[in-house]
């Protein structure tokens, strides 16, 4: 796969999901998948489809395979050890996956970060990665290849790529906005209950609104 290709197409699924989980900036995890992936080329990300090194730690019940990684335990001293790596079945459950990997408390403090650097720095800190260049690797690339023009940029209350409007904002029609993003939430994209209600309000969303149009998309293709 070129270059431009797969940036592209982590891009997509990044854009299609972060809302979801109150994630305003796609730039860097574009970046974490070209590096921890090596473009997608690692065994781990093209053989099972995991693009951001994701261990399955003690929450996982999905399948796994044990590799062998590079940590960084101490500064300038690698470590090789093994790991058990989560396993997915397609690229987008694999970016799916690292928004369900970062969904724990652990990393709540990521929410809301629209500036690249300082999600990454962040990241690190919450224990995501070892390496002690970490974020300066990761922003190197989110420079070389103009990784900024992917970022969400919100312009008279709508978040670019998701149909809902913002809460408390007036532009454009709330209507067709929640209608949109309803069939959003039908596909399971924004997750279910009290989770849904959850995501769906931190990303700015009218829950209400948006779950009145679930209910009548709904008994429309009971009618069907």
């Amino acid at each position: 796969m070129e270059k431009q290709d797969f940036i592209n197409k982590i891009a997509g699924y990044v854009k299609k999901y972060a809302a979801a989980y109150g994630i305003s900036v796609h730039s860097p995890i574009i970046a974490q998948a070209v590096l921890e992936s090596g473009w997608g080329g690692s065994r781990l990300a093209a053989v099972y489809h995991n693009y951001f090194g994701l261990k399955c730690g003690t929450r996982w019940a999905g399948k796994s395979i044990n590799l062998k990684t590079m940590e960084e335990y101490t500064p300038g001293t690698l470590t090789q050890i093994k790991d058990n790596f989560r396993v997915y079945d397609s690229m987008e459950e694999g970016v799916k996956g690292y928004f369900d990997f970062i969904r724990p408390e652990r990393y709540r403090n990521l929410k809301g970060i629209t500036d690249p650097a300082a999600y990454l720095e962040t990241i690190k800190a919450d224990g995501y990665a070892t390496s002690s260049k970490y974020v300066e690797n990761i922003m190197g690339i989110v420079s070389q290849y103009d990784l900024r023009q992917y970022d969400v940029k919100e312009e008279k209350g709508i978040i670019p790529g998701y149909a809902a409007e913002r809460a408390g904002d007036a532009a454009g029609s709330g209507a067709e906005n929640a209608a949109a993003v309803a069939k959003e939430v039908i596909a399971g994209v924004w997750g279910n209950g009290e989770e849904r209600r959850e995501r769906l309000e931190s990303a700015g969303y009218d829950y209400q609104a948006v779950q009145e149009q679930v209910n009548g998309l709904l008994r429309e293709s009971v009618k069907c």
